[in-house]
Protein backbone atom coordinates (compact mmCIF):
# COMPACT_ATOMS: atom_id res chain seq x y z
CA UNK A 1 0.00 0.00 0.00
CA UNK A 2 2.89 2.34 0.82
CA UNK A 3 4.35 1.69 -2.62
CA UNK A 4 1.01 2.55 -4.26
CA UNK A 5 0.70 5.82 -2.32
CA UNK A 6 4.29 6.68 -3.24
CA UNK A 7 3.53 6.13 -6.95
CA UNK A 8 0.38 8.25 -6.75
CA UNK A 9 2.28 11.00 -4.97
CA UNK A 10 5.11 10.88 -7.56
CA UNK A 11 2.68 11.03 -10.47
CA UNK A 12 0.82 13.91 -8.82
CA UNK A 13 4.05 15.90 -8.42
CA UNK A 14 5.13 15.18 -12.00
CA UNK A 15 1.68 16.18 -13.30
CA UNK A 16 1.71 19.40 -11.28
CA UNK A 17 5.17 20.33 -12.58
CA UNK A 18 4.11 19.60 -16.18
CA UNK A 19 0.94 21.67 -15.74
CA UNK A 20 2.96 24.57 -14.34
CA UNK A 21 5.42 24.41 -17.25
CA UNK A 22 2.58 24.33 -19.79
CA UNK A 23 0.84 27.25 -18.11
CA UNK A 24 4.07 29.25 -18.17
CA UNK A 25 4.71 28.46 -21.84
CA UNK A 26 1.11 29.44 -22.62
CA UNK A 27 1.55 32.76 -20.84
CA UNK A 28 4.84 33.43 -22.64
CA UNK A 29 3.43 32.73 -26.10
CA UNK A 30 0.02 34.39 -25.69
CA UNK A 31 1.11 37.92 -26.64
CA UNK A 32 3.36 36.93 -29.59
CA UNK A 33 0.56 34.77 -31.01
CA UNK A 34 -1.94 37.64 -30.64
CA UNK A 35 0.51 40.03 -32.35
CA UNK A 36 0.99 37.60 -35.23
CA UNK A 37 -2.78 37.29 -35.62
CA UNK A 38 -3.22 41.07 -35.65
CA UNK A 39 -0.41 41.45 -38.20
CA UNK A 40 -1.93 38.75 -40.39
CA UNK A 41 -5.31 40.48 -40.22
CA UNK A 42 -3.71 43.86 -41.06
CA UNK A 43 -1.95 42.39 -44.10
CA UNK A 44 -5.18 40.73 -45.26
CA UNK A 45 -7.10 44.01 -44.95
CA UNK A 46 -4.43 45.84 -46.94
CA UNK A 47 -4.48 43.11 -49.60
CA UNK A 48 -8.23 43.41 -50.23
CA UNK A 49 -8.62 47.19 -50.08
CA UNK A 50 -8.85 49.21 -53.30
CA UNK A 51 -5.88 51.18 -54.57
CA UNK A 52 -5.44 54.69 -53.20
CA UNK A 53 -6.27 53.87 -49.58
CA UNK A 54 -4.00 55.85 -47.26
CA UNK A 55 -5.79 55.27 -43.96
CA UNK A 56 -7.76 52.36 -42.57
CA UNK A 57 -10.22 52.81 -39.72
CA UNK A 58 -11.57 49.90 -37.70
CA UNK A 59 -15.25 50.20 -36.78
CA UNK A 60 -16.43 47.08 -34.93
CA UNK A 61 -14.11 44.86 -37.02
CA UNK A 62 -15.31 46.46 -40.25
CA UNK A 63 -12.35 48.14 -41.87
CA UNK A 64 -12.98 51.36 -43.76
CA UNK A 65 -10.43 52.46 -46.35
CA UNK A 66 -10.08 56.22 -46.77
CA UNK A 67 -8.19 58.40 -49.22
CA UNK A 68 -6.10 61.41 -48.19
CA UNK A 69 -9.20 63.66 -48.06
CA UNK A 70 -11.11 61.23 -45.82
CA UNK A 71 -13.45 59.94 -48.52
CA UNK A 72 -14.40 56.28 -48.29
CA UNK A 73 -12.77 54.16 -50.99
CA UNK A 74 -13.78 50.75 -49.71
CA UNK A 75 -14.50 48.35 -46.89
CA UNK A 76 -13.09 45.08 -45.65
CA UNK A 77 -14.75 42.54 -43.43
CA UNK A 78 -14.21 38.98 -42.30
CA UNK A 79 -16.67 36.48 -43.68
CA UNK A 80 -17.06 33.02 -42.19
CA UNK A 81 -18.95 29.95 -43.30
CA UNK A 82 -18.97 26.68 -41.37
CA UNK A 83 -20.13 24.63 -44.36
CA UNK A 84 -16.79 24.02 -46.02
CA UNK A 85 -15.80 20.43 -46.73
CA UNK A 86 -13.11 20.62 -44.04
CA UNK A 87 -14.96 22.94 -41.66
CA UNK A 88 -14.87 26.72 -41.31
CA UNK A 89 -13.74 28.93 -44.15
CA UNK A 90 -12.68 32.43 -43.07
CA UNK A 91 -12.09 35.11 -45.67
CA UNK A 92 -11.18 38.78 -45.55
CA UNK A 93 -13.32 40.35 -48.26
CA UNK A 94 -12.77 43.78 -49.76
CA UNK A 95 -15.67 45.82 -51.09
CA UNK A 96 -15.81 49.01 -53.15
CA UNK A 97 -17.15 52.26 -51.67
CA UNK A 98 -20.73 51.13 -52.35
CA UNK A 99 -20.21 48.35 -49.78
CA UNK A 100 -21.56 45.77 -52.25
CA UNK A 101 -19.11 45.26 -55.09
CA UNK A 102 -16.43 42.70 -54.28
CA UNK A 103 -12.89 43.86 -54.98
CA UNK A 104 -11.17 40.63 -53.94
CA UNK A 105 -10.86 38.24 -51.05
CA UNK A 106 -7.99 36.71 -49.12
CA UNK A 107 -8.26 33.41 -47.27
CA UNK A 108 -7.58 33.69 -43.55
CA UNK A 109 -8.34 30.07 -42.69
CA UNK A 110 -9.47 26.97 -44.53
CA UNK A 111 -8.89 23.29 -43.82
CA UNK A 112 -10.09 22.05 -47.18
CA UNK A 113 -8.76 19.07 -49.11
CA UNK A 114 -5.22 19.79 -50.35
CA UNK A 115 -5.15 20.03 -54.12
CA UNK A 116 -8.92 20.36 -54.55
CA UNK A 117 -10.68 22.50 -51.97
CA UNK A 118 -7.58 24.61 -51.40
CA UNK A 119 -7.99 25.85 -54.97
CA UNK A 120 -10.16 28.51 -53.37
CA UNK A 121 -6.87 30.44 -53.24
CA UNK A 122 -6.21 30.08 -56.98
CA UNK A 123 -6.54 33.38 -58.84
CA UNK A 124 -8.60 31.64 -61.54
CA UNK A 125 -11.32 30.85 -59.00
CA UNK A 126 -11.00 33.87 -56.70
CA UNK A 127 -11.06 36.43 -59.52
CA UNK A 128 -14.59 35.34 -60.47
CA UNK A 129 -15.87 37.30 -57.45
CA UNK A 130 -14.18 40.56 -58.45
CA UNK A 131 -16.69 43.19 -59.55
CA UNK A 132 -19.75 41.21 -58.49
CA UNK A 133 -22.33 42.15 -55.88
CA UNK A 134 -21.39 40.03 -52.88
CA UNK A 135 -25.00 39.12 -52.12
CA UNK A 136 -25.55 37.72 -55.61
CA UNK A 137 -22.66 35.26 -55.74
CA UNK A 138 -23.68 31.61 -56.05
CA UNK A 139 -22.17 28.66 -57.84
CA UNK A 140 -23.63 27.97 -61.29
CA UNK A 141 -25.06 24.66 -60.03
CA UNK A 142 -27.33 26.74 -57.80
CA UNK A 143 -28.23 29.16 -60.60
CA UNK A 144 -25.45 31.62 -59.88
CA UNK A 145 -22.52 33.22 -61.65
CA UNK A 146 -19.52 31.46 -60.07
CA UNK A 147 -17.91 28.44 -61.75
CA UNK A 148 -17.32 25.95 -58.94
CA UNK A 149 -13.95 24.36 -58.38
CA UNK A 150 -14.02 20.96 -60.10
CA UNK A 151 -14.81 18.25 -57.51
CA UNK A 152 -15.07 20.89 -54.77
CA UNK A 153 -18.58 22.32 -55.06
CA UNK A 154 -19.04 22.27 -51.29
CA UNK A 155 -15.97 24.47 -50.85
CA UNK A 156 -17.05 26.78 -53.67
CA UNK A 157 -20.51 27.23 -52.15
CA UNK A 158 -18.98 27.90 -48.72
CA UNK A 159 -16.79 30.64 -50.22
CA UNK A 160 -19.91 32.25 -51.72
CA UNK A 161 -21.66 32.16 -48.35
CA UNK A 162 -18.57 33.59 -46.60
CA UNK A 163 -18.54 36.51 -49.08
CA UNK A 164 -22.23 37.13 -48.33
CA UNK A 165 -21.49 36.97 -44.60
CA UNK A 166 -18.83 39.65 -44.98
CA UNK A 167 -21.12 41.89 -47.02
CA UNK A 168 -23.89 41.65 -44.42
CA UNK A 169 -21.45 42.94 -41.80
CA UNK A 170 -20.45 45.87 -44.01
CA UNK A 171 -24.11 46.69 -44.70
CA UNK A 172 -24.76 46.83 -40.95
CA UNK A 173 -22.28 49.69 -40.44
CA UNK A 174 -22.64 51.49 -43.76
Amino acid sequence: MKKFIGLVFSLTIISAVCAAVLAHVGALTKDPIAKMGAEREKLAVQAVMPEGVVKIENKNSIFIGLDSSGAVLGYASEGVDAGGYGGDIKLMVGFAADGKTVIRYKTLYAAETPGLGMKLNDPEFASQFNGKDGMSVKVKKDGGNIEAITAATITSSAVCRAVKSAQKKVAAVK
